[in-house]
């Protein structure tokens, strides 16, 4: 026991809190009598067929944008690329928004053109909206793998007569496919765990359903239905673990020489994705900037935003601290940080729908922004995690060692030299906490105190309200913001390329 790690207890009271809400949650839904009503089953069916149709949707358009920004020799590339990845920096309910105020009669497309276009609703309307947000995810990560394989398997394909087509079809796409697989299911947990889209569209899945249970102070219930979706998220966090990437020997990765007109007009195919998920949302923002003005919008909704994001940031970090150090330290600090990570799969509607609970039965904390920040801490700890465990374990542990042989104690090697070793990824970490807060929408509307509104929630409100000229500035905000977590993504690359012409014949 002496020599257990001092990062430990800490490690295992944060991994103790972060599964805390399922218990709340199996306590609050042992009210009901059966664990699945025969009256859910068409919401199982929606949130089936929106998961199913996001997937199918992600991989089709992301796929090809993989090859397409990892191979081929586009014009202005860099620029091509921060275009094709732009929608993850906008929340699906910000494109659902403006999208369904779009299409159909009476809708801004109509008012400006005159030309009468379909309605987006339903698990259709649902599905392509959840696909323009999610298919970077699946164009990332099958880039990423993309670039790490070694086109020596390719040249010889193509000395042997294979085509190029033919070669990327045979050689390269089995050799990627679990790079496909873990962006689809990055796909479907963002389906699941997302609650504007299909409320907007008018889709009864689980997320809706808890969130109109809640309000009808049906609890029980709301959180009968939680636990039915945890089942589903638990099953694709499983088979997620289960992905493991091939390992590839370093190498360098093949570039096709073409035309760049030919290039650009495989650019074009893709441009409706482009303009329905980036261009036409941010033009019709623009719109009714312009027609109504700022009108309603207090920038005390922004400050509640930034204030609330900050404290959770800073938490996390703080919390982050211990946990990264007992996973480095041993396998059982490694197991205390998985459990961590199992906040990061719970969708906020279900953190939000446990935390009610538990701030009824705490008065104390019912209805103040402690709790709110809980929950987005709950939620958005593995991401601080992540960064700062990084960044230690690439530290140079010479450097400590150097410094107790100099004679500072374990404290103050760890104050004077560990953490300002480990700033940067403390740092990243609150960054990208803070940006993840600033979007999050049902926790908010959940546990947010009485009248604190944030650029979310004022979103929200204007919406059921009606008056959707007023989500111009909230929307505008949340999408410059969730940019700058696109920039943490977009991160250098190997520069390493093996020449191809798209003409070469063997």
């Amino acid at each position: 026991m002496k020599n257990l790690p001092k990062s430990y207890p800490f490690a295992i009271i944060i991994a103790v809190i972060a599964i805390l809400p399922v218990g709340v949650l199996f306590s609050l839904a042992s009210d009901n009598t059966a664990f699945f009503d025969t009256r859910n089953i068409t919401v199982l069916l929606n949130t089936l067929a929106l998961m199913g149709l996001t997937v199918l949707g992600a991989v089709l358009i992301g796929v090809p944008l993989a090859l397409l920004s990892a191979y081929v020799n586009l014009p202005l590339k860099r620029l091509w690329l921060i275009l094709f990845a732009a929608p993850l920096a906008m929340p699906s309910y910000l494109g659902a928004f403006t999208l369904y105020f779009s299409f159909g009669r009476g809708g801004e497309i109509e008012s400006l053109t005159g030309l009468t276009t379909p309605s987006l609703e339903g698990v259709w309307g649902a599905g392509l909206v959840m696909t323009l947000y999610t298919y970077p995810f699946v164009m990332m990560t099958t880039r990423s793998a993309l670039l790490s394989l070694d086109a020596s398997q390719i040249n010889a394909a193509r000395t042997l007569g294979l085509s190029l087509a033919a070669s990327i079809w045979r050689i390269v796409l089995p050799r990627v496919v679990n790079s496909i697989a873990a962006g689809a299911l990055l796909a479907a947990l963002y389906a699941l765990s997302d609650f504007g889209t299909p409320a907007i569209m008018g889709l009864d899945t689980f997320t809706r359903v808890i969130f109109v249970e809640y309000n009808s102070f049906g609890l029980s219930q709301a959180a009968m239905l939680s636990l039915q979706l945890m089942l589903i998220v638990v099953l694709i966090l499983f088979i997620e673990s289960q992905i493991r990437g091939a390992k590839e020997r370093p190498g360098k990765h093949i570039q096709i020489h073409m035309h760049p007109a030919k290039s650009l007009s495989f650019v074009g195919l893709f441009s409706p994705v482009i303009l329905m998920s980036l261009v036409l949302p941010l033009g019709i923002f623009t719109l009714w900037l312009l027609q109504e003005g700022a009108e309603g919008f207090d920038i005390a909704y922004a400050w509640n935003s930034a204030y609330a994001s900050m404290l959770a940031a800073v938490v996390a970090v703080i919390l982050a601290i211990p946990v990264a150090h007992a996973a480095i330290a041993g396998r059982v600090g490694r197991f205390f940080e998985r459990i961590t990570y199992f906040g990061f799969g719970v969708p906020g509607i279900v953190m939000g729908t446990a935390l009610v609970y538990l701030g009824l039965q705490i008065p104390v904390l019912y209805q103040t922004l402690g709790l709110l920040v809980i929950a987005y801490v709950l939620r958005f700890l593995p991401l601080a995690v992540s960064t700062v465990r990084s960044t230690t374990e690439n530290q140079d542990g010479g450097l400590v060692n150097a410094a107790r042989v100099l004679g500072a104690s374990p404290k103050e090697a760890f104050l004077r030299v560990t953490l300002p070793l480990t700033a940067r990824g403390m740092i990243a970490g609150a960054a990208l906490v803070f940006l993840e807060v600033m979007r999050e929408l049902p926790a908010t509307l959940m546990l947010g105190p009485t009248g604190f509104e944030t650029l979310a929630t004022y979103l929200w409100r204007v919406y059921e309200a009606g008056y959707f000229g007023r989500a111009a500035v909230p929307g505008l905000c949340l999408v410059f913001i969730s940019g700058l977590g696109l920039i943490l993504m977009l991160t250098g690359e190997r520069k390493a390329e093996f020449s191809v012409n798209e003409s070469q014949h063997s």
